[in-house]
């Protein structure tokens, strides 16, 4: 569905003479047309943005391909919500803005809210020691110096020991717990928690079974109801092993001249799904935007917390934070940018909230792409039409 904004121009006119009825008549004609033409240029710029933007996208996502899902959306108003290519090359299913695709690395911060729910009711402390959860950790030191929030944080300094390309059978159906006990052996650390960033997505199987011991149920059923539910997700589902089999996209990749499917069953490491499972639409990501926004699951502060860079005492860095929990910032222009990106099997995504310009934009695609090259192009065509 396109959305057209178009502008309105007030113009305020002093009283004339009556006796220049000519006169008058003959400017009433000029400010009429002039305002048509104000209304139509105003029109017309909106409307050619919409299709600058959908020839664009046209032509990277050819019909019979797989391709992608983009929603842009400015100070509340959509610009733009479209599905290109196919989301099943065996039914030609077509893709639509409801389509429901893995989200990869973007899953991440829906684990992230559903620890900071926990912390809010007093059920865990980011400040808990790693050794609390997993007494079993094999160097009880790691465990006692390793907290929640360097989880996190990226910043535990937990080294991605499993062996995926050594054993990828067992990892192609090995679940969070299977992807977290590697980890749980290592003997060292590649370096002191806290000081450094290092992206971990092993940290975040390790979360999701943090909030299975404290809640008692699937981490995917908490997340179900204590985030999907109150942001109003109507596409949206979690890994669960091969679940979802049906009613979501599938990933591809072009190799040997064809496009071969790579998602559960090809990809090693796909059902880990605290660090990657949850499948959803662009119309359902912007209603998690907006549910961010308006604090339906966490309050405006812990939300706003999440979405700063932390730089923690410890930092030893020569570059300075620029995460939050979870969510990167970064800058468009000059001005503040919160964004992540998700890249998993097929699957590539991107999620980016402009705060000063109010403007939305994601794009959720079953085969890579340029991602970068999409998001530039994209905040260029809307930026300076923002006010």
């Amino acid at each position: 569905m396109l959305s057209k904004a178009g502008g309105r121009n007030t113009l305020y006119f002093a009283k004339g003479n009556k006796s220049a009825s000519g006169k008058r008549s003959m400017k009433w004609v000029a400010v009429i047309a002039l305002v048509g033409h104000l209304a139509c240029s105003t029109n017309s710029s909106q409307h050619s943005t919409e299709e600058v933007l959908d020839e664009y996208f046209r032509s990277h996502f050819p019909s019979d391909s797989p391709g992608g899902a983009v929603m842009i959306v400015r100070d509340g108003k959509v610009l733009m919500e479209k599905g290109y290519g196919l989301a099943d090359l065996n039914s030609l299913e077509p893709i639509t803005p409801n389509t429901a695709f893995n989200t990869g690395s973007i899953s991440k911060t829906f684990v992230m809210y559903g620890i900071l729910i926990l912390e809010k009711e007093g059920l865990l402390s980011l400040d808990d020691p790693l050794i609390k959860y997993f007494p079993n950790i094999r160097n009880s030191q790691i465990g006692q110096k390793v907290t929640v929030f360097h989880l996190l944080h990226h910043s535990s300094g937990l080294i991605d020991s499993r062996r995926v390309q050594e054993d990828t059978v067992f990892y192609l159906t090995a679940k969070d717990a299977d992807n977290f006990a590697p980890i749980l052996e290592n003997d060292s650390t590649a370096f002191s928690p806290g000081s450094q960033f290092q992206y971990s997505n092993p940290a975040f199987n390790g979360l999701a079974l943090i909030m299975e011991k404290v809640t008692g149920k699937r981490w995917q059923d908490f997340i179900i109801e204590r985030i999907f539910e109150p942001s109003g997700l109507k596409n949206s589902k979690i890994t669960d092993g091969p679940y979802p089999e049906s009613g979501v996209a599938h990933g591809y990749v072009f190799s040997e001249g064809k496009y071969q499917e790579d998602d559960y069953g090809e990809e090693p490491t796909f059902p880990a799904a605290g660090n990657g499972g949850v499948w959803s639409s662009v119309r359902d990501l912007y209603r998690y935007e907006k549910s961010q926004q308006e604090h339906r699951f966490l309050p405006n502060e812990i939300t706003a917390m999440a979405r700063t860079p932390i730089q923690p005492k410890e930092w030893a860095s020569s570059e300075p934070a620029f995460i939050g929990y979870s969510w990167f910032t970064g800058t468009f222009r000059g001005e503040r940018m919160i964004y992540h990106t998700g890249s998993q099997g097929g699957f590539v995504a991107d999620y980016v909230w402009i705060p000063s310009r109010k403007i939305f934009y994601t794009i959720l695609c079953n085969t890579p792409k340029p991602l970068d090259e999409y998001r530039e192009f994209v905040l260029d065509q809307v930026w300076d039409s923002t006010h």
